[in-house]
């Protein structure tokens, strides 16, 4: 899906230090910008900023041309040299902010480093810590390594936490602080749940991205943006909880799903069918469930007493067993069930059927791997959830010497590579119930088999019989 990035940063007067972010979906206030006329621009700033002393005609003549810029990225050049040739200046707090402002226009990366420096100066600064929030969790969302996307991740909630109780920065107007903090506030906790997201804290996730969605007019939430995909998240965080809440996760992906546009609304439809499914065990009722999560911004009372619940694990086990004759006909899927929640007795009947014997699996999604090892998600459950239900001990590999066994070795490499789905082949060997782990031995990849290449067309010339004499 993709991300709402940061568009822009509204820098106010140098005696009006404010500055908001307009990137939630909502216009930011345009506050006067600096004159480049011929007064000084700092004596008794409104609010109690501080009292300067008039500039020395160089200093003056390198602020007042640096303000004087229209084109961003020219702006942004003269205030850094400004910056660099006076950098005790009064007005340096105030000149940092119109340059995160103007970065903000086309520089992400200078924007943020604009922001750290007014953080350095001024450690509750509202726009600044704003401005953090969002870039910071802009970077986690691009990042791959799981360590530096939770620390990102991490940098914007601890940016988000100081933001809710910044105070109000001086010599703002009320109005323009109740704009500000009408768009900084959804930032701030979004990018704290987003953070326990991240780290499976469902409840912290859980309890922020509802004050998020709170925090703003329903119809905020009704349009494509930030919101409506925290509102998905906010779903996803119900089904990580412990019990898994899969109807809170099946009403708020729904709401998603139902709002959303194409190609995300198509993307990401399994999502709800699958909790609601999971919750009710059938298909029935999820139209009218669908059209409910569309209308409101959260559940209307009665809605889920309306759902009843599946049978439980106990009477599906009960159920399959006394219904199945022969228990090695049974799916996968079903066998793996009946031995994660069955009785000690109801899973030795289902594994002796399977014990030693060699199977092929298609289509599992490989969670983590190594040449010796991989760990991967077979069952529905296991695939939404990301999370490994069997483990495949590798066959030991020759060492490739020739030129066709480093070409397959490089097929299976790229086949098991994290993310991938591959066909694997392996023994039954043992399991453990909760959590579910069915361990394989002697493991194999099996890779597709390669199109038959067609033979070369015979020739249909033929010679010109040999004219009589």
């Amino acid at each position: 899906m993709k991300k709402v990035l940061l568009s822009s940063l509204l820098a106010c007067a140098v005696s009006v230090p404010g500055l908001t972010l307009a990137s939630y979906g909502q216009a930011a206030p345009a506050a006067g910008q600096a004159s480049s006329g011929a007064a000084q621009p700092a004596a008794q700033g409104a609010g109690g900023a501080p009292q300067c002393p008039p500039m020395a005609d160089a200093e003056y003549k390198s602020y007042n041309d640096a303000m004087g810029q229209t084109q961003p990225q020219q702006k942004a050049a003269a205030l850094e040299a400004y910056l660099t040739a006076f950098p005790n200046s009064c007005v340096k707090a105030q000149t940092l902010q119109i340059l995160m402002a103007t970065y903000s226009q086309f520089d992400a990366a200078k924007t943020l480093e604009t922001a750290d420096k007014i953080l350095q100066l001024d450690p509750s600064n509202l726009q600044a810590l704003y401005a953090e929030a969002l870039l910071r969790r802009q970077s986690a969302d691009s990042q791959t390594d799981p360590a530096a996307k939770q620390s990102a991740f991490d940098a914007a909630a601890a940016a988000a936490q100081k933001g809710l109780t910044a105070p109000k920065p001086a010599g703002m107007s009320d109005a323009d602080y109740e704009k500000l903090k009408s768009a900084a506030v959804p930032a701030f906790y979004g990018a704290i749940a987003s953070a326990a997201l991240n780290k499976k804290d469902a409840a912290t996730a859980v309890e922020n991205y509802k004050k998020e969605l709170a925090s703003v007019p329903v119809a905020q939430t009704q349009t494509p943006g930030p919101l409506l995909q925290d509102t998905y998240y906010l779903g996803l965080a119900y089904m990580q909880s412990n019990p898994p809440d899969y109807l809170n996760c099946a009403f708020y992906t729904g709401r998603f799903v139902s709002i959303a546009p194409e190609p995300y609304k198509t993307q990401y439809a399994s999502t709800p069918k699958y909790c609601y499914h999971k919750f009710h065990g059938a298909d029935d009722g999820y139209d009218q469930f669908l059209a409910a999560a569309a209308a409101n911004l959260n559940p209307p009372d009665g809605l889920f007493a309306g759902v009843k619940p599946a049978p439980t694990a106990t009477d599906i086990v009960n159920q399959v067993i006394q219904s199945t004759p022969d228990l090695a006909t049974l799916a996968i899927s079903d066998k793996e069930f009946i031995l994660q929640n069955g009785t000690p007795d109801q899973a030795a009947k289902v594994w002796d059927t399977i014990k030693g014997k060699s199977f092929q699996i298609p289509d599992a999604l490989v969670i983590a791997s190594t040449p010796a090892q991989l760990q991967v998600a077979v069952s529905d459950d296991a695939k939404q959830s990301k999370t490994a239900d069997f483990t495949f001990n590798m066959k030991p590999q020759d060492e490739a010497t020739t030129a066709a066994a480093k070409k397959q070795q490089a097929a299976i490499t790229a086949a098991t590579a994290v993310g991938q789905t591959v066909t694997l082949q392996g023994t039954y060997d043992s399991f453990t119930p909760k959590p579910i782990m069915i361990t394989m031995s002697d493991g194999e990849v099996v890779l597709p088999k390669a199109a038959p290449t067609r033979a070369p067309a015979r020739s249909t010339t033929h010679r010109a019989p040999a004219r009589k004499k």
